[in-house]
């Protein structure tokens, strides 16, 4: 109990320190002038908070996971909360009138949570069922719910206004809510938000490399991809 409490003071102190580190910000002079960023001032300041808070804490951390987690071992995790996230993604699969994908997905969750150990090998794949990946932000999207202006949120990142919105229902519909034990529950998630920041070094290795704008880089390449998974040009 006390270690926890420790690494929660460690761990607000870093955040408090990244606050105050990335407040300066240097604005262009069009800010907000994008009709689809029409709050760039703030969002570039939550971005530099984030990667501030990405550089001190996220990525290191995804960087030891990555040198000291054996292969198979990151594989078996990225497996596991893959079929989790499969759940949720057959429901919004019917939700948007998508039949054939929902039971694939369904069937999937079926064969891994099975054969496939709770999860832990990847049985579907290769047996002809392919993975999709839908949230509700996307289904609303499908719904005819306009996107509305890009938005920047604390630690999640790039948004828009209908999907930071859809968060909340995609919390609900992620299976890990309903964990009981709160202990587990918890390192439950935190060991996903390891898996999938590991999972992006390279990308972010990619964009740190190639983007003069690390910021407009980021805020096209989402919301042309939030475009083409809405549309399914995938």
């Amino acid at each position: 109990m006390m270690k926890i409490k420790k690494l929660t003071r460690s761990l607000s102190m870093i955040l408090i320190a990244t606050c105050f580190t990335g407040c300066a910000v240097v604005m262009p002079p069009n800010a907000g002038q994008d009709p689809r960023d029409p709050y760039e001032r703030y969002n570039r300041s939550m971005f530099s908070f984030n990667q501030e808070l990405d550089k001190k804490v996220l990525k290191p951390v995804a960087n030891a996971y990555v040198d000291y987690t054996p292969d198979f071992l990151q594989t078996v995790i990225g497996n596991f909360f893959s079929n989790i996230g499969d759940v949720w993604t057959a429901a919004n699969n019917f939700l948007q009138g998508k039949p054939r994908d929902g039971t694939t997905d369904a069937m999937r969750v079926v064969f891994n949570s099975t054969i496939g150990l709770a999860g832990l090998l990847d049985i579907a794949t290769p047996a002809g069922l392919p993975k999709h990946e839908e949230d509700f932000g996307q289904t609303l999207g499908v719904w005819g719910v306009k996107s509305g202006p890009y938005v920047v949120l604390p630690v999640f990142g790039s948004s828009t206004m209908r999907d930071a919105s859809a968060k909340p229902v995609d919390w609900a519909g992620d299976p890990l809510s309903y964990v009981d034990n709160i202990r587990a529950r918890n390192s439950g998630r935190a060991i996903r938000i390891i898996d999938d920041r590991a999972a992006l070094l390279g990308a972010s290795k990619l964009m740190e490399g190639a983007a003069l704008d690390p910021y407009e880089f980021m805020r096209d390449a989402y919301l042309q991809r939030r475009a083409s998974r809405i549309n399914d040009y995938q």
